[in-house]
C-alpha cells in the first residue's frame, strides 16, 4: 500500500544531502506531497511535485509502479532506483538533466543592466491576478502558475514576471514551485519570440524580485541552452544526472 506522509519529518533522513528544491518543498509542506509504504519507519519515500518524482531510501518496486496519474519525470536518488524505474517502466525515456549550484551570489548591477535592454513596444510585469489567469489558456505559459493548486495559492506563495507585447504574454519567468527559503524558477518564451533575449530580460527581473524578498531564486536545467542562460544570469554549472520521463499511458510489464 502507498501512504501520503503527513508526518514528513520521518522522511527527510531519507533525502538527506540531495540539494534539490522540489524536495525541500514537499518536505517543508508548502506544496507537493511525500509518499511511502511505511507510514511509522519509512526506508522508501518519493517526493512528489508539480511532474517530478524523486525516490530516495531503499528502492521499492510498489513506489515507483503506483506513480502519479499523468506524465511524471521520475528522478533517482542512486542506480538501484534507477534499475527499479527502468525495470517497471521500459519504455521510459531516459534523459540527461543539469543540477546548477544553489549558492549563487548575484551582481544585481549586472541584472537590472539587463532589464534595461527591454525592446521598445514590450512591456514588464509582474504576476497579479489578472495575469494569472491571461497565463492558463496558452500551454507555453500555462506551467508558470500550474503547479499551483490554485489562483489563492499562486498569489500568496509564487512570484513571477512576464513580457506583453500588444496585451500578450510572449515571455515569463516564475516560481515552479516554492520552498520556504525560495522558488524553482520556470521560464519560456512563446516560439515566434525567440532569440530576442526576453527570456534573459524576464528571468534578470524575477531575480531581483526576489533577492528584495530574501529568497533564493533556484535554477535546474533541462537542456544545455538553459545551462547557457543561467550562466549569463551567473548562475555555475553543478552537475549532470539522470531523470526518467513516464507519459500517463505507459504500463509496467
Amino acid at each position: 500500500m502507498i501512504y501520503e506522509l503527513t508526518d514528513t519529518s520521518k522522511a527527510e533522513y531519507l533525502f538527506e544531502g540531495w540539494q534539490e528544491t522540489l524536495i525541500y518543498s514537499c518536505l517543508q509542506k508548502v506544496m507537493g506531497k511525500v509518499f511511502v509504504t511505511d507510514l511509522e519507519c519509512p526506508k522508501s519515500a518519493m517526493a512528489f511535485v508539480g511532474c517530478f518524482a524523486f525516490y530516495a531510501g531503499e528502492p521499492d518496486r510498489e513506489l515507483v509502479i503506483n506513480k502519479p496519474k499523468g506524465f511524471v519525470i521520475m528522478t533517482s536518488q542512486n542506480k538501484a532506483w534507477e534499475e527499479c524505474i527502468e525495470e517497471c517502466f521500459p519504455a521510459a525515456k531516459k534523459t540527461t538533466r543539469y543540477a546548477i549550484k544553489k549558492d549563487t551570489r548575484f551582481d544585481r548591477d549586472f541584472l537590472r543592466k539587463m532589464v534595461s535592454e527591454l525592446p521598445d513596444g514590450y512591456e514588464l510585469k509582474e504576476i497579479d491576478d489578472k495575469i494569472y489567469d491571461m497565463c492558463l489558456p496558452d500551454p507555453v505559459t500555462r506551467d508558470f502558475v500550474s503547479s499551483f493548486e490554485s489562483k489563492e495559492k499562486y498569489l500568496k506563495l509564487g512570484r513571477g514576471m512576464v513580457i506583453l507585447k500588444s496585451g500578450r504574454i510572449v515571455a515569463g519567468a516564475s516560481s515552479y514551485t516554492r520552498y520556504n527559503e525560495g522558488i524553482e524558477i520556470e521560464v519560456d518564451t512563446i516560439e515566434e519570440e525567440r532569440r530576442k533575449g526576453l527570456a534573459t530580460i524576464v528571468c534578470a527581473a524575477l531575480i531581483l524580485h526576489c533577492l528584495d524578498e530574501g529568497l533564493y531564486p533556484s535554477w535546474d536545467a533541462q537542456n544545455m541552452n538553459s545551462v547557457r542562460l543561467a550562466e549569463k544570469l551567473g548562475y555555475e554549472f553543478d552537475h549532470e544526472y539522470i531523470a526518467y520521463e513516464v507519459s500517463g499511458e505507459e504500463r509496467t510489464h
